[in-house]
């Protein structure tokens, strides 16, 4: 039986996630992103599950960064995932006596607005996760703090919720990545028929005048749709950028494959890392 890496503690919206997919399989939670993606580099797990992308804040950087620049795992799967924020304090405690609030610093960005409404004077204070703030909360019931975090996180260390849906959006959904090592990517099956992704890295050639606007162009003739576009910094330079893009379909498009080709043809860098189904429940 495969084993899965997330980022914990128990009851994160990781594990939301990975509930979605791994049902009966062993799952193993890691404290931050980096030991869970490392996990899977150094096969400690077979698959790993992390956040890539919030409706409402972006992307994780420290997951692309990873990726793009550490080790180059493939995505297998992406995992779509409702959030939903809630302020919790430990029974002992009342809402009106908190003094600091923790949580993952994408969390703490969702409820900007409710945060400066309601506790403009009280600390914010970052946690690797969710979870793991109401971990933190629940493990010190004489500090008066609170923590965001979701309903599950509540139940599982006895916390009390007192706000609900705080973040400033109703809309609000994370893109969570299933990754493996290379080589292993034929080991997870998704047996229903779902939509298709493939996601590139790409980088341009150095001083050429509209090297974007032809690699927008070898997509766009072919009537490819691209779901995302990201520039990250290369870490080689000011000003020197690669390219994320999301496209719609997978790799093994004739139409996908020629872009490629055209794209390398100019000059550019590219590098796949993925072509995987899109699970969203």
């Amino acid at each position: 039986m495969n084993t899965v890496g997330y980022l914990g503690p128990k009851s994160s919206f990781t594990e939301q996630a990975v509930k979605r997919v791994f049902i009966h399989n062993k799952r193993i939670a890691f404290e931050s992103i980096f030991d869970c993606l490392d996990a899977v580099k150094n096969e400690e797990v077979d698959f790993g599950v992390v956040p890539l992308e919030n409706t409402i804040e972006g992307s994780v950087t420290i997951t692309l960064d990873y990726l793009i620049h550490e080790q180059s795992l493939p995505i297998v799967a992406e995992i779509i995932v409702p959030i939903q924020q809630h302020l919790m304090i430990h029974p002992n405690n009342e809402s009106n006596e908190i003094k600091s609030i923790y949580s993952h610093p994408h969390a703490l960005a969702q409820c900007r607005k409710f945060l400066y409404n309601h506790y403009p004077s009280v600390d914010q204070i970052q946690s690797l996760s969710t979870s793991g703030a109401a971990q933190f909360v629940a493990n010190n019931p004489e500090i008066p703090i609170a923590a965001i975090a979701n309903e599950l996180a509540a139940e599982e260390y006895h916390l009390t919720v007192v706000d609900q849906n705080i973040h400033d959006y109703e809309i609000n959904h994370t893109r969570f990545i299933v990754v493996c090592k290379k080589g292993r990517e034929q080991e997870l099956s998704i047996s229903k028929e779902v939509s298709t992704k493939t996601t590139l890295i790409v980088t341009l050639p150095s001083d050429q005048a509209g090297a974007l606007h032809q690699v927008l162009s070898a997509f766009a003739w072919r009537k490819i749709n691209l779901s995302k576009i990201e520039s990250r910094p290369m870490k080689t330079g000011l000003g020197r950028y690669l390219f994320i893009i999301d496209l719609e379909g997978t790799i093994e498009s004739i139409l996908i494959t020629s872009a490629i080709h055209e794209l390398e043809a100019l000059g550019c860098g590219v590098v796949c890392l993925g072509s995987y189904p899109i699970i969203q429940k």
